[in-house]
């Protein structure tokens, strides 16, 4: 068997492994690149396998870095079934549109504007490849088994990071394989702890945080602190938020906030992403994979003004503080938040939160990273807001809780693979799991090509293959 990696590594982004046995194939994944434009160029290139020749996609989560490059797979020929859970599905509808939608007003708005290096610039796919894609959805319940392919069997296992998010284990032959996905926090304010990995001879783990510790801080807090300390002036405060699953945790934390008075009672706080009240309201579909009660739930989805149409979200950029803007996207990438960063972030009084992983080469990591503008709609914006990180809001396990997580195996991988992290971060991950539990790791390349035995170990060492590639 072969096993490629097409995406994850050296970058948090563009989550891709496909498996080749007996003349099948599968892919873990199909997400987009983000951040570097190295890295976005990839989203453009020819794919290095032959999509009509794909017999399945199995999903871990919703998550466009996971997710996000389904539409263009089906264009180029895919005809395959793509496997997840009810709730990834759920969230996939909703988000793989929202997807496409955006990229065309994007390229809209740079051939108007003259952004654009291309006559013209073209959306990477649109909202109706994205609704066509879904077509091909089927969904699997955690821990029923189901064939991908003749050869492959699969099972999911609750991973904890998303609604919907799963592991995925693969059963091929004597061989088999787990691939973690993003994975949770063991005390997530919503999600509920991934699930111990039981057995797996080869596995392929997220490095998101391998080089961090999150802060041991209640989040709640530090949210209400910076909200009182920025409303008290009359700023705005701006924060860029994924619209599923860290848009639907800030705003069970402001309905904490707000029940206690931790926050001012009049402050106006807007959810400016039609995509993240759709996805809220699935939160309440399914309820049994968060910790949330009923009334947690109600809270969360009334504490914020609902910003609908492109007018509303406009209007808001000509208001004075204070009030609180929860907007898409969390690094700051696209979306109607780089509108309201660019109104925003050159008054000092005002402020930008940032709560999650911030790829570099992206707009939030050079916010986080001090920068004093950001370029926008081509123009440079200054950035004389104050800038606050609130890591601990974070949905990835940091270093130490994904080494709590590995120890939970019954018995050592054979072979251990760190992707889905920048580069420090997995080399990081790397050194703590050969030192502490003493496995044997390796953090691969793209494009590198493996061949795994059927006894269960490698039947040759990793190796970079570029031009080697399965068709």
């Amino acid at each position: 068997m072969d096993l490629q990696f097409l995406g994850a590594t050296g970058t948090v982004t563009g989550s891709k492994y496909l498996l080749a046995r007996q003349g099948r194939r599968v892919l873990v994944d199909c997400g987009l690149f983000q951040g570097y434009k190295q890295l976005r160029l990839r989203n453009w290139a020819a794919l290095p396998f032959d999509a009509r020749a794909l017999d399945a996609v199995v999903l871990t989560h919703a998550h466009l870095d996971h997710s996000g490059y389904l539409p263009l797979l089906v264009r180029q020929g895919f005809r395959g079934r793509i496997i997840a859970t009810p709730a990834a599905f759920d969230l996939c509808r909703i988000m793989l549109p929202d997807s496409g939608r955006i990229q065309e007003e994007d390229a809209e708005n740079a051939n108007r504007h003259g952004h654009s290096k291309h006559t013209p610039a073209l959306p990477l796919y649109t909202e109706a490849d994205a609704f066509h894609a879904l077509e091909f959805f089927e969904t699997r319940g955690f821990h029923e088994e189901f064939e991908a392919a003749p050869g492959f069997r699969a099972e999911f296992l609750r991973a904890g990071h998303l609604l919907g998010s799963a592991m995925v284990r693969l059963h091929l032959g004597a061989l088999t394989a787990l691939f973690s996905g993003d994975l949770g926090r063991p005390h997530d304010l919503m999600m509920m702890p991934p699930e111990a990995p039981g057995r797996a001879d080869i596995l392929v783990v997220e490095s998101t945080y391998g080089n961090r510790r999150h802060e041991a801080v209640d989040p709640v807090e530090q949210l209400g602190a910076v909200v009182r300390r920025v409303a008290g002036r009359g700023g705005v405060i701006v924060v860029p938020a994924f619209t599923v699953g860290r848009a639907q945790l800030l705003l069970h934390c402001l309905a904490r906030l707000k029940a206690t008075g931790g926050i001012p009672a009049g402050l106006p706080i807007y959810l400016n992403s039609p995509m993240a009240v759709d996805a809220t309201a699935i939160y309440r579909r399914h309820s049994g994979e968060h910790r949330l009660t009923h009334e947690q739930c109600a809270a969360m989805c009334s504490v914020a003004t609902l910003v609908n149409t492109v007018e509303q979200s406009k209007s808001l950029n000509q208001r004075k503080g204070p009030m609180l803007i929860v907007a898409g996207s969390g690094m700051a990438t696209g979306g109607r938040v780089i509108h309201h960063l660019k109104a925003f972030a050159p008054d000092p009084n005002n402020a930008v939160v940032l709560t999650g992983f911030q790829a570099g080469g992206t707009r939030g990591a050079a916010i986080l990273a001090g920068a004093e503008s950001i370029k926008i709609h081509g123009e440079y914006v200054p950035v004389r807001a104050e800038v606050v990180s609130l890591s601990n809001l974070s949905a990835h396990s940091d270093g130490e809780e994904t080494l709590a997580w590995l120890r939970g195996f019954e018995t050592a991988p054979r072979q251990v693979f760190i992707t889905h992290g920048e580069p420090d971060a997995a080399d990081a991950l790397r050194r703590r799991i050969e030192e502490s539990l003493h496995w044997n790791c390796v953090v691969p390349d793209y494009l590198q090509r493996v061949e795994l035995d059927d006894a269960g170990g490698t039947g040759a060492p990793p190796r970079p293959s570029p031009a080697e590639t399965l068709r």
